[in-house]
């Protein structure tokens, strides 16, 4: 038995699984968000079906040749990507010396896992679904809103809705900071990469996370306001956000620039996937 099982760490060929499934969960994201820019592309041209978000994502795949094989390699890949989080939330962030950091940063990571497993819980649910029929999970707004209208109905929901708003405003303007910063390096191994590739990972890396964190404030304030004032219909996720700014006033140009945004977040998933540090 390995220090690392005695210590309750996974063992090395565990670790090995546990990473390997890491780095195509990071690959399943970049399709998911790549897909997602040209679905939000095609809502600023106005010729838009399928919803500019996860589930409208997982949908255009599961409807292409080989689409459910690609949904099980996906599925596997979120999976993996969520126990990796979990992992760190066990294990992880041993590269932080300030013991409240430390834990702040094994939380985020636990929080993180949940909602890639939420993610592979969809993917699943595509898999199952018979699209041929056209059953189909309901988007992302749908059931943003629904969920807003059930908390809502809870004593002291709105004050509950407004403070997750204010969650989701933080984490954007962190994700657009980190994008700014480029703090995101400090989690690849850059000593790996080429000269030329470098750049493009920091080229990438900056304005994909940018892109990503300012449709996460967006999406954020509307469910603030959607708690002031008493509306759950004004709750939106990824798509319904794109489309209330596409609605605006020079809407459209900042659509596009948020979608090819939200691509270039996509094609940085995969320098990611190859280059991030997992162990930390």
């Amino acid at each position: 038995m390995t220090t690392a099982s005695l210590a309750g760490r996974p063992g090395t060929t565990e670790a090995q699984w546990i990473d390997r499934a890491a780095r195509l969960g990071f690959v399943a994201r970049g399709v998911v968000y790549v897909i997602i820019g040209v679905l939000a592309l095609n809502i600023a041209l106005g010729h838009q079906k399928e919803t500019a978000d996860k589930e409208g994502a997982l949908a255009v795949v599961a409807d292409q040749p080989f689409g459910r094989a690609l949904l099980v390699v996906m599925s596997i890949g979120l999976a993996g990507y969520a126990l990796w989080r979990f992992s760190e939330a066990a294990w992880g962030k041993r590269d932080e010396t300030d013991d409240k950091k430390r834990a702040v940063k094994r939380a985020a990571s636990a929080g993180k896992g949940v909602l890639y497993g939420a993610f592979c819980v969809t993917a699943i649910t595509f898999l199952l679904a018979d699209h041929n029929r056209g059953e189909q999970p309901s988007g992302g707004s749908q059931q943003e809103q629904t969920w807003t209208a059930r908390v809502m109905g809870w004593p002291g929901g709105r004050g509950i809705v407004a403070a997750f708003g204010v969650a989701v405003v933080v984490g954007g303007l962190y994700l657009a900071y980190r994008g700014l910063t480029q703090k995101f390096e400090k989690r690849l191994e850059t000593g790996r990469m080429s000269p030329s590739t470098r750049r493009v990972t920091e080229l990438l890396g900056t304005v994909g996370s940018t892109a990503r964190g300012v449709v996460f404030v967006l999406a954020g304030l509307l469910l603030i306001k959607a708690a002031a004032d008493f509306s759950p219909t004004e709750a939106q996720g990824i798509d319904g956000t794109l489309r209330t700014v596409a609605a605006r006033p020079y809407g459209q140009v900042f659509l596009i620039a948020a979608a090819i945004g939200l691509g270039v977040f996509g094609a940085y998933s995969f320098f990611e996937a190859r280059y991030r540090r997992l162990h930390t």
